[in-house]
């Protein structure tokens, strides 16, 4: 935690030390950003220190991270990150792409982007010595955080809305945390989880509150850069037309805004240590009847309004972002856009990824669905290199998928049965 120097607003600019605030700035209750010390990390390490690592997890990115290592054997807590990405041939064939790809992060522990972030905040609160953690959620936050509390055997309580798919449930009462239902919305279980973390004194994981879990997601920035480089040297052998080509353009679905401020937060320190000689692009994805970031954007106003988010894609599904600040940021600060969806897009696009051999949850192929919009916009060009965001597991919402494939013909075990429907 050396290279830990405190927390900036991200509002007011108000500055603190690591001890004086936990969650967010006294003054005006705006998301703290994790400062660290770039000049004394640029004074121990290149970038070839961190890449030439053979930790195959987030916990490679050690240098760059706020956090001691967790002690002990290899856990799920130990396994995060490190999620592969996929070329998309045919899908850019059909948009007229020249360079698709997809990162899947349904490959985490707990099948989601969410573990990267519980990860750290499971990590803080050991050294805190926090009894308990809690957190409000609509599935994947939950069940990573009580996945990763089982691994070091941490008390969780989860607050989630009754309407969460019940296959996000099921994880989180196998990982064995304390699960309660609540008779509302997220915004509701989130305002309940903060009351609560008061009262009780519990470490409070809550997405776009607690600074810690921009930490964990901002590893996914650092694995994309790894990944860029070595896409370089591969091209270069192959004298690629890439080696002239455009910024690296990133999808990424938005729901409370954390996963893409903390895409950005990732590229912005690499670029504060001179490690990358740009920022890539980067478009937010929402849900159309839960863009509230999105229509922020568009009106060129950081003032946020809620809105009665319905969505099929529960895991972005926010009535009031709280962190949708640092998310316009995000995309405005790096020349990119917000492009909405609507959920038969989204359903539509859940089949096409399927095609390609990765299962997303509605909220990961989103992101994909925003790719097929803007690309007929043309918020993005034919030679643009572009990488979608997955952000889970199309196994923690069935019933979404399902809707986005045919039945299955049921016939009798014989062969004649069988050659009048193949």
């Amino acid at each position: 935690m050396k290279n830990f120097l405190g927390y900036k607003c991200s509002l007011c600019g108000a500055e603190y030390l690591p001890g004086q605030v936990t969650y967010t700035c006294p003054k005006d209750g705006g998301n703290l950003d994790v400062v660290l010390d770039t000049d004394a990390i640029k004074r121990k390490f290149q970038s070839e220190d961190v890449t030439s690592r053979t930790e195959t997890s987030l916990w490679r990115y050690l240098p760059l991270l706020p956090v001691s290592e967790p002690e002990g054997d290899s856990t799920p807590l130990h396994a995060s990150g490190w999620t592969p990405v996929f070329a998309l041939p045919r899908l850019a064939a059909k948009l007229n792409l020249k360079h698709l790809w997809l990162k899947d992060e349904s490959h985490n522990p707990t099948a989601s982007f969410k573990d990267r972030a519980s990860a750290i905040v499971v990590t803080r609160a050991r050294e805190l010595k926090a009894d308990v953690v809690v957190t409000a959620s609509t599935g994947n936050a939950g069940a990573a955080l009580a996945g990763m509390s089982a691994a070091v055997g941490q008390k969780a309580v989860i607050l989630a809305p009754k309407s969460a798919p019940q296959a996000k449930i099921a994880q989180l009462l196998v990982f064995g945390a304390k699960v309660i239902l609540v008779d509302g919305t997220y915004d509701d279980a989130f305002d309940l989880s903060l009351k609560a973390s008061d009262e009780f004194g519990w470490y409070c994981r809550n997405t776009g509150y607690n600074p810690f879990t921009l930490e964990g997601k901002k590893t996914a920035a650092f694995e994309i850069w790894e990944w860029w480089n070595e896409a370089h040297r591969h091209w270069h052998k192959k004298d690629s037309p890439l080696d002239n080509h455009p910024p690296l353009t990133i999808f990424v679905s938005v729901g409370d805004g954390n996963i893409i401020s903390s895409i950005y937060k990732g590229f912005k320190e690499l670029l504060d240590l001179g490690w990358i000689p740009n920022m890539p692009r980067i478009i937010g994805v929402q849900a159309e009847g839960s863009a509230a970031i999105a229509n922020a954007f568009h009106a060129d106003t950081e003032s946020i309004t809620p809105v009665s988010a319905r969505t099929i894609a529960d895991s972005i599904s926010v009535d009031r972002p709280r962190d949708g600040v640092r998310a316009i940021r995000a995309t405005r600060e790096t020349g990119g856009t917000y492009i909405t969806v609507s959920d038969e897009e989204i359903i539509k696009a859940i089949a096409e990824l399927g095609g390609m051999g990765v299962f997303p949850e509605p909220a990961g192929a989103a992101a994909y669905a925003g790719l097929v919009r803007g690309t007929a916009s043309g918020a993005v060009r034919s030679d643009d290199p572009i990488l979608v965001l997955n952000t889970g597991s199309g196994l923690k919402d069935v019933r979404a998928a399902m809707q986005a494939v045919s039945s299955a013909p049921i016939i009798e075990p014989a062969l004649e049965a069988l050659k009048k429907i193949v």
